[in-house]
């Protein structure tokens, strides 16, 4: 054998060892069915009871991974503490809702979210992504923050009443079918699920699996202002998902502490809070639960059903009938004074 084979026989690379570089040269693409898994592994910020004395910082940010990101708005700068859902795919960005506060100067949630964006990836990394913000619904707590994202470039807000939604998502049978948004590499279906607001959405992250109800759904007060519309939506989500993975059902709001027990309205401070996360089957067995609404006011296991609608009228109705009873009381009290200055003032025989 000639003197230089036996180093020839060192310098060679093994075969398993080139196998396994080009494997990691060229990572295998997601199965189908496979999910990109997350983390729920997070304390939210409780707030406090005297926020003035306890400064507290404005926004939390939970990375459930590396491209998709749970914000929460702290219980001290807002006692609706909302949840804000961005989803990064590899062309565009997907924002869920912007929160209860205005100010930028209060709650920078653009800048935050621009933060978090990456850059194209053909750019100079000095620009972002695309970013699209939808909303849940039209309620104030889920779409002030608006504001702070309509004058940036490359972010398109879609408004939140029923005929920009139709349009904009091309539902030509409201609330009948599904819209998708790609964001590449990356599609998010949109649900209708009117019946707490007349053009309610909820979204379904097909990467993940997760499912984002808004005030649809969530641990916490259920308000059915449309009882017939809250149990259609509830049927059409439950059929949607009966056949997909969901790992976690993520709503707006928690609004119970960890006994189920309701949270205070209007607190600052949310000790021991119920979990954000609901599951698969808690969200399948909504159509029974939302069965067991009595149109005024029902509880069913931690969830409160309510139509707010109704019960502002019932208590308008009672405010009046305390009206009516006060003017007749001091209509009888007037009269009767009346009478006795009367017989005061009457000549004696």
């Amino acid at each position: 054998m000639p003197p230089s084979e036996p180093t020839k026989a060192r310098d060679r690379i093994p075969l398993p060892c080139i196998l396994l570089a080009m494997v990691s040269l060229f990572p295998p693409s997601l199965a189908p069915g496979q999910l990109v898994q997350g983390s729920m592994d997070v304390h939210w910020n409780a707030g406090a009871s005297d926020c003035a004395a306890t400064p507290q910082p404005p926004l939390q940010v939970h990375p459930y991974n590396s491209t998709t990101f749970i914000l929460r708005e702290n219980p001290c700068s807002t006692a609706e503490a909302p949840f804000l859902y961005l989803l990064v795919g590899s062309s565009k960005a997907l924002l869920i809702d912007t929160g209860d506060v205005v100010e930028a100067g209060k709650m920078p949630i653009a800048q935050t979210v621009m933060d978090l964006l990456p850059a194209p990836r053909t750019s100079d990394r000095q620009s972002k992504i695309p970013l699209v913000v939808v909303h849940t619904h039209g309620h104030l707590d889920h779409r002030r923050g608006d504001s702070q994202f309509q004058p940036l470039p490359n972010v398109e807000v879609v408004p939140t009443d029923l005929a920009h939604i139709r349009q904009y998502f091309s539902f030509s049978d409201w609330p009948n079918g599904l819209a998708q948004i790609d964001l590449g590499d990356r599609i998010v279906d949109v649900i209708p699920t009117p019946g707490h607001y007349p053009s309610h959405l909820s979204y379904y992250d097909r990467q993940t699996g997760l499912f984002f109800s808004g005030d649809f759904f969530l641990p916490g007060r259920l308000i059915l202002d449309d009882a017939a519309a809250d149990l259609a939506s509830a049927n059409r989500v439950a059929d949607f998902i009966r056949e997909r993975p969901v790992p976690y059902v993520l709503g707006g709001h928690i609004e119970l502490d960890s006994n189920g027990e309701q949270l205070p309205l209007g607190s600052h401070y949310h000790p021991h809070e119920h979990s954000l996360q609901l599951t698969k089957q808690d969200l399948l067995a909504l159509p029974a639960i939302v069965r067991s609404f009595n149109g005024f006011y029902t509880q069913n296991g931690v969830f409160i059903l309510y139509s707010q609608t109704r019960i502002l009228l019932a208590l308008g109705f009672c405010l009046m009938v305390v009206l009516v009873g006060f003017a007749m009381l001091l209509r009888w009290y007037l009269r009767r004074r009346q009478r006795a200055r009367r017989t005061l003032t009457a000549p004696h025989p």
